[in-house]
C-alpha cells in the first residue's frame, strides 16, 4: 500500500440516519466509507474487503456490538482489526471490560463529537496504512534477502566451480602479490615444481623457483603494470634442482595488488624443435655428402682407368708396376667408399627388401679404420637371414650408430660381437630377428640407464649430441620394433648389449637349429672367449 493509497471505514449501525451522520463527519477524511446496516451485511463486507477500521454501534437488534465483535475477533485476518464502539447509553466499568476483552480499543459516547471521532477514526486509519507500508517494505526486504542469498549461494558454487576447475587444470596457476609472494598455488603447480600447498605460501615465487627472465626482473614487473599482462618464457627450477623451461602468462588485477600467473611446461617440446633442428641439419649434412661424393667419383673413375692401363705399361720396371698395383687398389678402396656414401644418402622413394646382413657389413666396413686403430676384434655370427621391408638409409643409420658407440666405448682394444639369430617377441607375439651389438667396454651406469634412449643425453661428456640413440630408438618403433640395453659386470670385466628386434618380412634362409630358439639366443662364442658373464650379458631381455 502507497502513502496516497485510500483505506477502507466500514460503519455498522441498524440505522441508516445515524450511519449517514458517521459518513459526513468522516468525509473530511478522503477514505472509502462503507456502510454495513446489520451484523450478517458487516460479515460480508469484512469476508471480502480489507477494513482498516471498524466503527460499530453497541445495541443492535441481531446481535449487539460484543457478540459482533467476539465473531469477528475469532478470524484470523481480524485479529488486529481496529474496532470503536458508540454507544448512546452509559456504560458502566464492567461492560467496557467485557467490551476491550471482544477486541474493542476505544469507546465514543453519544451525543458524537465530530472532531473527537474523526481524531480517532484518523489515528487507526494512518497506524493501518503504516502497518501495511511496514508490511509491504518487509515483504520487499525479505525478498531482496532471498534474492541476494540466492545470488551468494550461486556465487559460491561458481566459485567452489572455478576452484575445483582451477586444481584440475594441468597448467601451473598460481597467485601473487606485486611484491611477489605466493597467495595461491594450485595441484598443477605442485606437480610441475614438486612443492606442496602449504610449503610456498608467503614466499617470494621467482627466488624460490630461481627464475631467469629473458629480460630483467624489474623491467617484466614495470611491463606488468603498464600493460596489466605479460607473457613470455622463463627458466625456473623445480625442487629437486631440475631444470624447466615454461611458458608464463601474468595477469594483473583491476585494484593492482594481485599477480596470476599460469605457467606450462615447455621443455620437451622445446628439445622436440631442437632435435628436429638438428635431424635437419644431419640430413642436410648428408645431401652435401652424397653431393660430394658424386662429384669425387666421376674424375675417380677416370683415374682408375688410367692406373689400370699405366700398372700394364712395358716403360714400367718391375718395382713401378707394383707401386702402381697398390695404388689401384687403394683407388679401388676409395671408390667403394664413396659408392657407399652414395648409397647412404639416396633414399628410395618406396620401402624396399633390405637384407640386414649386407647393411651391417657395410657399416662394418665404414668403421674399419675405427676398428683397426683401435685394436678390436670383430666376432660375426649371422644364424639367420633376415629381410625387412624399409628404407636402407634408415636400417644403415640405426646400426651405424651402435656399432660406432661400441667402438667409442673400447678406445684400446677389446671384441665386437654381433650377433644375427630367429627370435620371437611374446609381447605381441611376432616372429622376426635379433640383432645383438656386444662391447667389452666400459658398460652403461645404472643411472644413466633409464636415461640412455632420451634425447640429448649422452655418455660422451661434450663429444656426443645424445641424439644417436634416441633417434636409431624412433626408427626401431618405426618399423614396430624394439630397442633395448643390457650391461652386466663380472669380476673379469663387462660387457654391454644393445639389442635390436626387427619383425620379419621375408626370408632367404632358415637353419634348421634356429627354429627352435623360440626367441631365445643361444650365444655360442669361442671357447677362449666364453665365460658366464658373455652369456648373461648378450641373453635377451624382454623378448
Amino acid at each position: 500500500m502507497m502513502a496516497d493509497d485510500k483505506v477502507n471505514i466500514l460503519m455498522v449501525d441498524d440505522q441508516p440516519a445515524k450511519l449517514l451522520s458517521y459518513e459526513v463527519i468522516l468525509a473530511d477524511l478522503g477514505e472509502n466509507l462503507i456502510k454495513a446496516t446489520s451484523p450478517s451485511e458487516a460479515l460480508s463486507v469484512l469476508l471480502k474487503t480489507d477494513v482498516a477500521v471498524v466503527l460499530m454501534d453497541v445495541s443492535m437488534p441481531e446481535l449487539d456490538g460484543f457478540e459482533l465483535a467476539d465473531v469477528i475477533r475469532q478470524h484470523p485476518r481480524f485479529q488486529k482489526t481496529a474496532i470503536i464502539f458508540i454507544s448512546g447509553v452509559h456504560l458502566t466499568d464492567s461492560d467496557k471490560i467485557q467490551g476491550y476483552r471482544s477486541g474493542a480499543v476505544d469507546y465514543i459516547s453519544v451525543p458524537v463529537i465530530p472532531e473527537v471521532l474523526r481524531a480517532k477514526i484518523a489515528i487507526f486509519v494512518e497506524l493501518h496504512r503504516k502497518t501495511h507500508q511496514l508490511e509491504a517494505l518487509n515483504n520487499d526486504l525479505e525478498r531482496r534477502v532471498a534474492e541476494r542469498t540466492e545470488d551468494l549461494r550461486r556465487g559460491e558454487e561458481q566459485f567452489r566451480t572455478r576452484a575445483e576447475l582451477l586444481e584440475l587444470a594441468s597448467e601451473a596457476i598460481m597467485v601473487r602479490d606485486v611484491e611477489g609472494n605466493i597467495q595461491f598455488w594450485n595441484t598443477g603447480a605442485e606437480n610441475l615444481y614438486g612443492w606442496r600447498r602449504e610449503e610456498v605460501i608467503g614466499r617470494d615465487i621467482h627466488r624460490m623457483l630461481r627464475t631467469v627472465f629473458p629480460i630483467s626482473r624489474e623491467e617484466t614487473e614495470a611491463a606488468l603494470r603498464e600493460h596489466r599482462s605479460w607473457q613470455g618464457n622463463l627458466i625456473q627450477k623445480a625442487r629437486d634442482g631440475s631444470e624447466i623451461i615454461v611458458a608464463c602468462r601474468k595477469t594483473m588485477n583491476h585494484e593492482g595488488n594481485a599477480v596470476l600467473e599460469v605457467s606450462r611446461d615447455i621443455t620437451s617440446q622445446l628439445q622436440a624443435e631442437e632435435v628436429l633442428r638438428e635431424t635437419e641439419k644431419l640430413a642436410a649434412m648428408g645431401r652435401v655428402a652424397g653431393i660430394i661424393a658424386h662429384e669425387i667419383n666421376n674424375p675417380l673413375a677416370a683415374i682408375t682407368n688410367i692406373f689400370y692401363l699405366l700398372r700394364n705399361h712395358p716403360s714400367l720396371d718391375e718395382e713401378a708396376q707394383r707401386f702402381a698395383e697398390v695404388a689401384e687398389k687403394e683407388l679401388q678402396r676409395v671408390a667403394h667408399i664413396t659408392r657407399q656414401t652414395l648409397s647412404f644418402y639416396r633414399e628410395s622413394k618406396q620401402p624396399i627388401s633390405v637384407p640386414i646382413e649386407e647393411i651391417l657389413d657395410d657399416v662394418l666396413e665404414l668403421q674399419e679404420r675405427g676398428i683397426q686403430t683401435s685394436h678390436i676384434a670383430v666376432r660375426k655370427e649371422y644364424r639367420s637371414s633376415c629381410i625387412v621391408q624399409g628404407f636402407p638409409v634408415e636400417l644403415r643409420q640405426i646400426f651405424l650408430n651402435l656399432i660406432g658407440n661400441a667402438i667409442q666405448a673400447m678406445p684400446e682394444s677389446g671384441i665386437l660381437r654381433i650377433y644375427v639369430r630367429e627370435a620371437t617377441d611374446w609381447t605381441m607375439q611376432r616372429h622376426g630377428t635379433a640383432i645383438s651389438i656386444v662391447d667389452t667396454g666400459p658398460g652403461i651406469r645404472p643411472e644413466d640407464a633409464k636415461r640412455l634412449f632420451q634425447p640429448f643425453f649422452s655418455t660422451k661428456s661434450t663429444k656426443g649430441t645424445g641424439l644417436g640413440l634416441w633417434i636409431s630408438k624412433g626408427i626401431v618403433q618405426k618399423y614396430n620394433g624394439r630397442i633395448s640395453c643390457r650391461t652386466y659386470r663380472h669380476t673379469g670385466g663387462c660387457m654391454t648389449c644393445f639389442r635390436v628386434f626387427l619383425p620379419v618380412t621375408g626370408k632367404s634362409r632358415i637353419d634348421a637349429d634356429v627354429t627352435e630358439e623360440q626367441g631365445r639366443i643361444e650365444h655360442e662364442i669361442d671357447p677362449s672367449e666364453q665365460s658366464s658373464a658373455v652369456q648373461q650379458a648378450e641373453a635377451p631381455s624382454g623378448v
